[in-house]
């Protein structure tokens, strides 16, 4: 097949790094157009991003040569020369709003890594094997535009895919009351160990704005299309603690649930198993094979061990067991800038494009 041909918005960040990464070698993708601040633009990649690379494996060779952009100076540029773009930028969410709607009114489909859209109600947020239903608000998004292909499409909070997939098959049962407390890495908060030594040897119990996108997040995910918009489920009830920890990647989640029918663990563990999306049933280059994956040990999930299950993209789940106040609990992870954040956006691109919401622009 023809490649589709890709731009990075914010390509210098971390979260802009893995997308620039996972384009290396991609079947459907390839890296056309890399863009950042003002300040960045007009150098090479690897002038502008090399001293501040924080991935584990080196920039692709094809990257370092690429001559970065404007991000907000060159958007009609931008918009010509690539088929569409995913966007991580660190600004304001008024600028964030007017930037991303400027790419979709150039008839550019934008796909946001960013949480400014995320409560748009014709903007889909969408984990392709969780709510791949809700991109039918695309014609209504791209009616209030006013254009033929540029919409805007999002990715949810990393926090939330360390635990909203271990709890969607068990929906059935009617999830009620849901606790979680998230153990969040570094790395979502566009550090390293190098650049945050601070981190080393330490806990940090607030992280801005995370709880109340735990809590809230979630429920949009589960909600249904209606009239062109998404409407919020409005069970379960959440509430969340999110903590900074000392981990480079890979979100953990201690998760506590009651629910309406009580299931056995064993039915939970049977639906874990066999849970498919649309992801795995299209195939789609960067999903998983197997979304979950349950541990028996009594020590699993572990970041350090699991987090790059299935290429970063699998959520590992752990230690389920009966609680003295909730039906039950249990442990999960997922991998925060991989399926959490570039490579949750690269499969939510691989969807788009299977669906026919994304085509060539030639």
């Amino acid at each position: 097949m023809e490649k589709f041909q890709v731009g990075v918005i914010g390509g210098t960040g971390m979260v802009g790094q893995r997308f620039v990464s996972l384009m290396e070698n991609h079947p459907w993708f390839e890296l056309k157009v890399i863009a950042a601040s003002a300040r960045s633009a007009g150098k090479r990649y690897e002038d502008a991003a090399g001293p501040r690379w924080a991935l584990e494996t080196p920039m692709p060779e094809r990257a370092k040569d690429i001559v970065v952009m404007d991000a907000a100076g060159d958007i009609e540029k931008i918009a010509a020369q690539v088929d569409f773009v995913f966007c991580a930028v660190d600004m304001k969410k008024e600028e964030i709003l007017a930037l991303e709607e400027a790419y979709a009114k150039q008839e550019c489909p934008v796909v946001s890594n960013n949480s400014a859209n995320r409560w748009t109600p014709d903007v889909p947020m969408v984990i392709p094997e969780i709510n791949p239903e809700h991109l039918q608000v695309i014609p209504a998004q791209r009616k209030r535009l006013g254009t033929r292909r540029g919409f805007i499409a999002v990715k949810s909070n990393c926090s939330i895919q360390s635990y909203v997939p271990a709890l969607t098959p068990l929906r059935q049962f009617g999830l009620e009351k849901v606790l979680v407390c998230t153990y969040q890495a570094i790395s979502g908060a566009g550090k390293t160990f190098q650049t945050w030594p601070e981190m080393v040897d330490n806990l940090i119990p607030y992280i801005g704005g995370e709880e109340e996108k735990s809590e809230q997040e979630p429920l949009r995910v589960w909600g249904r299309v209606e009239n062109g918009a998404v409407v919020p489920a409005q069970t379960p009830s959440i509430t969340a603690q999110c903590l900074r920890v000392p981990v480079s990647n890979g979100h953990t989640a201690a998760v506590f649930v009651t629910f309406t029918q009580k299931p056995t663990m064993e039915q939970m563990k049977q639906l874990w198993a066999q849970y498919r999306g649309a992801a795995q049933e299209k195939n789609l280059p960067t999903a998983p094979k197997q979304f979950l994956h349950y541990f028996e040990e009594p020590d699993r999930p572990q970041s350090r061990l699991d987090r790059g299950l299935e290429g970063g993209m699998a959520v590992s789940v752990g230690r389920l067991r009966p609680d003295t106040q909730y039906d039950y609990k249990f442990v999960s992870l997922s991998h925060n800038t991989l399926r959490g954040a570039a490579g949750g956006g690269v499969l939510l691109a691989e969807l788009l494009c299977a669906e026919g919401y994304i085509d060539h622009r030639i």
